[in-house]
C-alpha cells in the first residue's frame, strides 16, 4: 500500500491534481487567500469532487511544520515506485532512443528531488535507483521536485550492476560521472540511446558501478572548486546530452 504523506505548495499540488487526482485524500487551504493560482486549484479540485477544508494560516503552518505551503496543503498517497520488470518493458517498448538517469546510492531527498526535476525538464524517460542505501520517494522529494515525481517514473532495482549490464545488452550507452576521469564531458559522445550514471553525495560512483560504464567523464572546473553537488552535476551532463542530440 502506498505511503500517505503531506505535500504542500502550489506547484506540487497542481502536479498531483493534474496527473493523479485519485491519490488526493484531504485538502486544506488558507481561508484568507484569494489569489488566482489558488482559485485555479480550487476549481480543479471541485471538478474531481475533492472537498476542501478552509483553515487559518497558523493551522497550515502547523500541518506543514512551518514549510513554504503557499496557502495549500494536501495529504496524498505518494507516487508508486516502479519495478525492474517495468523498466525492462519500458526500454523494450520504446521505438526511439533511450534516455535514462541512474543515481547510485543518492541518499539526500533534496538531491533526489532536484535530480528528478532536472531530469524531467531534460526529457529523461526514467530514473533508476538501487533498492538499498538510496533515498525513497517521500514528501520532501516531491516538494523539491515540484511535480516531477508525479510524472517521471522512478525504477527501484535490486541489483544495479545487473541492470546496467542488461541496459548495455539493449544498446544503451552508459556514461558515468567521475572526478578522476580523463575524458571531458564536452568531448564525450552522448548521442543515441544513453544512460547517465551519477554517484552518491561525497562518495561518487562505486567501483563496481564504474566498471559497467562504457565511458567515464568529468565536468571541467576551475581549481577553486573541488566538486559540484550531485544535482547540479546531473543538470550539466543531462543538458550536454540534450545539446548533442539536437546537433546530431
Amino acid at each position: 500500500m502506498a505511503e500517505i504523506q503531506t505535500i504542500y505548495g502550489i506547484h506540487a499540488v497542481q502536479a498531483v491534481l493534474k496527473s493523479n487526482p485519485e491519490r488526493i485524500i484531504n485538502v486544506w487551504m488558507d481561508q484568507q487567500r484569494k489569489d488566482a493560482k489558488l482559485q485555479v486549484i480550487q476549481e480543479g479540485l471541485a471538478d474531481v469532487g475533492v472537498r476542501i477544508e478552509y483553515v487559518d494560516k497558523k493551522t497550515l503552518e502547523k500541518l506543514s511544520h512551518n514549510g513554504n505551503h503557499q496557502g495549500v496543503l494536501v495529504s496524498v498517497r505518494l507516487p508508486q515506485e516502479h519495478s525492474e520488470e517495468a523498466l525492462k518493458q519500458a526500454v523494450k517498448s520504446n521505438d526511439g532512443n533511450a534516455f535514462y538517469l541512474v543515481l547510485d546510492q543518492v541518499t539526500d531527498p533534496h538531491n533526489l528531488g532536484a535530480c528528478l526535476r532536472t531530469a524531467l525538464a531534460a526529457g529523461v524517460q526514467g530514473v533508476i535507483v538501487p533498492k538499498d542505501n538510496a533515498c525513497r520517494l517521500n514528501a520532501t522529494v516531491c516538494k523539491v521536485a515540484s511535480g516531477a515525481a508525479e510524472v517521471l517514473p522512478v525504477y527501484r532495482v535490486t541489483n544495479l550492476v545487473r541492470v546496467l549490464k542488461w541496459l548495455k545488452g539493449e544498446g544503451v550507452w552508459l556514461t558515468g560521472a567521475a572526478g578522476e576521469a580523463s575524458n571531458d564531458i564536452f568531448d564525450a559522445e552522448l548521442t543515441g540511446s544513453v544512460a547517465i550514471v551519477m554517484g552518491a553525495e561525497g562518495k561518487g560512483l562505486r567501483k563496481l558501478t564504474q566498471q559497467q560504464c562504457d565511458q567515464l567523464v568529468k565536468i571541467p572546473m576551475s581549481e577553486q572548486v573541488e566538486s559540484l553537488n550531485v544535482s547540479v552535476a546531473t543538470g550539466v551532463i543531462l543538458y550536454e546530452v540534450v545539446r548533442q542530440n539536437k546537433q546530431s
